[in-house]
């Protein structure tokens, strides 16, 4: 059963990443770049700080930092422990996918769309009740998670993973933070 998850997973990650063309590449390439989403941090750093005065958003910002935190950290030490080697790292996967990034590091799971996927829930549990709008944030970390298939360095269970664990991890912070900023 393993063995038939991990074909599909493969077989799936090629023909996802042969979707691409050249003349998208450099729209995937921007993408995927953490630089590349700085307005957006900013934007949900003003709109915690906006929707919530004094104390209440710098307890929910420093929950939202926490939340990133610790979604690193578990990220990290399971990329460590599982230790799956990326797409773009094994050589029969190479003429059959197309590779514009080459991280060396370990894939499962991904870092892009654990962190992506906490800042965003973390994000819209804390507004959601101010504006339906923030919903539309959960275009940045469908995006941001895609361009790792289209980029060829990692496989779709590595990104379903970490988009499930990044929001889990979400859901529970802001329970403690949401507790916290009630008592300030």
């Amino acid at each position: 059963m393993l063995r038939s998850l991990r074909y599909w997973d493969q077989d799936l990650l090629v023909w996802l990443n042969n979707l691409g063309s050249e003349s998208f590449d450099g729209f995937w390439i921007f993408v995927t770049q953490i630089e590349s989403w700085t307005p957006l941090f900013l934007c949900f750093i003003g709109m915690l700080l906006y929707y919530y005065k004094g104390k209440k958003g710098i307890v929910l910002l420093l929950g939202g930092v926490i939340t990133f935190l610790i979604t690193l950290a578990i990220t990290d030490v399971t990329k460590i422990f599982v230790q799956r080697i990326r797409p773009n790292n094994i050589d029969h996967l190479l003429d059959v996918i197309r590779v514009l990034k080459n991280p060396t590091g370990y894939s499962f799971f991904s870092g892009h769309a654990s962190s992506s996927f906490s800042i965003v829930v973390y994000v819209v549990l804390c507004v959601r009740n101010f504006s339906p709008w923030v919903y539309l944030a959960f275009i940045w970390p469908l995006l941001f998670s895609l361009s790792r298939i289209y980029v060829g360095v990692h496989y779709p269970s590595d990104l379903l993973v970490g988009a499930l664990v990044g929001s889990l991890i979400a859901f529970l912070i802001f329970g403690r933070a949401s507790y916290f900023a009630k008592k300030v």
